[in-house]
């Protein structure tokens, strides 16, 4: 089994098979790879009553402590009792906010953030825990049991190190909200408006409490890499085509009135802008592969036997560079989501419809992500010239566009020149700092 950069892989066995699903068998363990969007939509959409379950995940949920998340929590009543965020509170108000100001209502520290430190610790260990094929515990759960001393569990002592992640980083931040609910000093959030239901008599305070905080501990967790990854792509795109960085400028310019920053409400008249975040989440994709999903039944799926228990892989990657979906799909090209009529055009598949999973496991917060990356990427078009750095003998820096493969990929650190556009966007920006200090 690959251990890293998977998908690419996977890709390209599929390619030399000239198939768009191959099965894999792991010590005994079956694995579906889907690597078009027609396979994966047709399993995990239409045929989601059977594809909806998560893998066993014996170590991220059992011996990494992940089982709070909802997203990798086994389908059934307590996975359907979650409070999800798209039942729970309406969070449109708030997706200009952090993440972190979303669903606990506190700031994140220029530098340092404890928060920020203990999610990103968290999520890289459950990337390294949750790769198909890697642990042998997955394929025989009794080696769970065995202590850590023993000769070949050196699974064990990791285990034990990146639970200890996942627990500071699901009740560091809960803490710091409840303390200041408590000291009355809190801002509006998903857990303060869950904790104030509880209080008005809910039943089971302490049970309803636990799944308050597991729910904002994956919005959290949700959230927080994939924004970080979705924004240095864009920052890398930039580089690499900057006539897009400018004509997405001259569409701002001309909508957005001057002195201001771009507004939710002028997303249907910045098409570019929109098209440019589209290909940024298309072209370098934050999650290569969708997380597994398991099936509780047998499947007859053209011909093949998918037998009860398999894990399904959707890959992400491929289907978001498929060049019969997406011509010249490594080339950074937004305009091939623009019409004729220069708008957002409808026959030009839609990202979204892999980005953020398939079938019943589908992103709650996929709204919410999509309008917080928007706005983020109209406010940086709009007061920020992106540039090649130089060095100190003049010359041009070049970015190598290489990425850490994870769970969550995200870009290898890269130079990069930031400068405000005008005099007057330099005083945007401190204000908006200021106010936000």
């Amino acid at each position: 089994m690959p251990t890293t950069f998977e998908w690419e892989t996977y890709d390209r066995w599929c390619k030399e098979l000239g198939s768009d699903i191959i099965h894999l068998e792991v010590a005994g363990t079956s694995i579906v790879v889907m690597n078009s969007a027609e396979v994966a939509e047709e399993l995990l959409d239409q045929h989601s009553a059977i594809h909806s379950d998560r893998p066993r995940l014996v170590m991220v949920n059992e011996l990494m402590g992940w089982n709070f998340s909802f997203g990798l929590m086994a389908y059934g009543d307590e996975w359907n009792f979650i409070p999800k965020p798209r039942n729970a509170f309406n969070l449109s108000s708030l997706a200009a906010s952090t993440i972190l100001g979303i669903a606990y209502g506190i700031d994140v520290q220029e530098d340092n953030d404890p928060y920020v430190d203990a999610a990103e610790r968290a999520l890289v260990s459950l990337g390294l825990g949750i790769a198909p094929g890697v642990f042998l515990v997955e394929s025989i759960p009794a080696l769970k049991y065995i202590p850590e001393w023993f000769p070949g569990a050196g699974f064990k002592r990791k285990a034990r190190e990146w639970a200890r992640y996942s627990t500071i980083m699901r009740e560091l931040p809960y803490a710091a909200a409840k303390k200041e609910i408590l000291q009355g000093t809190a801002r509006p959030s998903f857990t303060s408006y869950s904790l104030e239901k509880l209080a008005e008599g809910e039943e089971d305070v302490a049970e309803q409490e636990q799944r308050v905080q597991s729910t904002a501990a994956t919005m959290y967790t949700g959230a927080t890499d994939s924004t970080v990854s979705v924004l240095s792509t864009f920052i890398l795109a930039m580089l690499a085509k900057p006539e897009a960085l400018k004509r997405a400028q001259e569409e701002i310019d001309s909508v957005v009135q001057s002195g201001e920053f771009p507004r939710f409400s002028d997303q249907e008249r910045l098409p570019y802008v929109t098209a440019i975040v589209k290909e940024t989440m298309r072209w370098k994709n934050v999650t290569p592969l969708g997380i597994p999903h398991a099936s509780t039944s047998e499947d007859l799926y053209r011909g093949y036997r998918i037998p009860a228990g398999s894990i399904m892989v959707p890959n992400i990657w491929a289907i978001l560079h498929d060049e019969n979906t997406y011509p010249e799909p490594h080339t950074f090209k937004p305009e091939r989501f623009i019409g004729e009529d220069g708008k957002i055009n409808p026959a030009v598949k839609d990202p979204d419809t892999a980005l953020f999973g398939f079938g019943r496991r589908i992103c709650p917060g996929r709204f919410m992500a999509f309008s917080s990356i928007w706005i983020a990427v109209a406010s940086m078009l709009a007061v920020f010239d992106i540039s090649k750095p130089v060095d100190e003998n003049g010359n041009v820096i070049e970015p190598t566009f290489e990425y850490i493969p994870s769970m969550a990929c995200v870009p290898a650190p890269f130079e990069c020149a930031l400068k405000p556009r005008s005099a007057q966007a330099e005083e945007m920006i401190r204000s908006m700092a200021s106010e936000h200090s």
